[in-house]
């Protein structure tokens, strides 16, 4: 009788550790939708689950709070990151008014005669006005193309788009001595993108690798559209290479740079749905462009 008794109380433990897992399992199902959907559509819903469980409803409230917090400080950012781009815009717009006066002026003082003291003070004073610009037109691209709503898109060979940026780049190779390795897919690489930012993206890397690099240029474009730049960059490391696309990094080899090149490639790569690498391997920098 007892054996009996023993198989009917662990059937009965069975049955109910059994319906126990199959709730757990809901609250679960139920939490990773309701998560899923409020992270998506951000919406106002709380997780809400079915069972009576305590624990189970105390980590459905627990996690609802956090999801709250999450969106407060998503709102916060987006809200600081849209202000700081208005005021870059704002800035950099507002210097060019004075930059142009000090031109003008500096173009007047060009015309009088001054001592040979003076004119290497006037050129001195145009160098760094020069810099100035550059820096203030950066800033207003930047902030331009971060907030612009879409870009044109057509069907266009890649290659050609990358065959025409290397060619303009030619006079600055020969002036530094660089040597340019081209390796091409051998026939037409069509993609939809927007073929002046595409330009763009191109222009700015190869211009980055003559400001960083140390050696001749390698480009290889496959068939299934990665665009891979390399050249030897002794002045990076590897920690370095992994803010190669934050906004105004630079390098001491690079004090001229503003910072924003490689950045602004990346903005107007992903806006073409695509994607935008950078690895450090054996002394040498790998940037790779992926158009899906």
């Amino acid at each position: 009788m007892l054996p009996w008794i023993i198989c009917a109380v662990l059937f009965i433990v069975c049955v109910i550790l059994a319906v126990k897992i199959y709730a757990m399992k809901k609250s679960i199902s139920e939490i990773c939708d309701d998560v899923t959907e409020i992270l998506s559509k951000q919406t106002n819903m709380k997780i809400s689950v079915t069972s009576k469980d305590k624990y189970v409803r105390r980590l459905a409230t627990e996690l609802s709070a956090e999801l709250d917090e999450l969106k407060k400080q998503r709102i916060k950012y987006q809200r600081g990151d849209r202000e700081l781009k208005e005021a870059i815009t704002n800035i950099s717009h507002d210097l060019r008014t004075p930059l142009t006066a000090v031109f003008g002026y500096l173009d007047l003082l060009d015309t009088q005669e001054v001592s040979d003291d003076a004119r290497r003070y006037i050129g001195a004073i145009r160098g760094r006005a020069e810099k100035m610009k550059e820096l203030t037109e950066a800033l207003f691209r930047y902030s331009v193309l971060c907030s612009a709503e879409e870009l044109s898109f057509e069907e266009a060979d890649v290659r050609a788009i990358l065959q025409e940026s290397v060619l303009s780049f030619y006079s600055e190779f020969e002036r530094r001595g660089i040597t340019s390795r081209i390796k091409m897919s051998e026939t037409e690489v069509i993609r939809r993108v927007d073929v002046s930012a595409l330009s763009r993206v191109f222009d700015n890397i190869i211009s980055n690798a003559v400001k960083y690099g140390d050696g001749d240029l390698n480009i290889e474009l496959t068939g299934d559209c990665r665009v891979t730049f390399s050249n030897k960059a002794n002045e990076l490391s590897s920690v370095d290479v992994q803010r190669l696309f934050d906004r105004f990094f630079t390098l001491n080899t690079a004090r001229r740079s503003t910072g924003l090149g490689l950045s602004i490639a990346k903005v107007l790569t992903e806006k073409m749905n695509g994607n935008i690498e950078a690895e450090y391997k054996d002394g040498s920098l790998f940037i790779t462009v992926i158009l899906e």
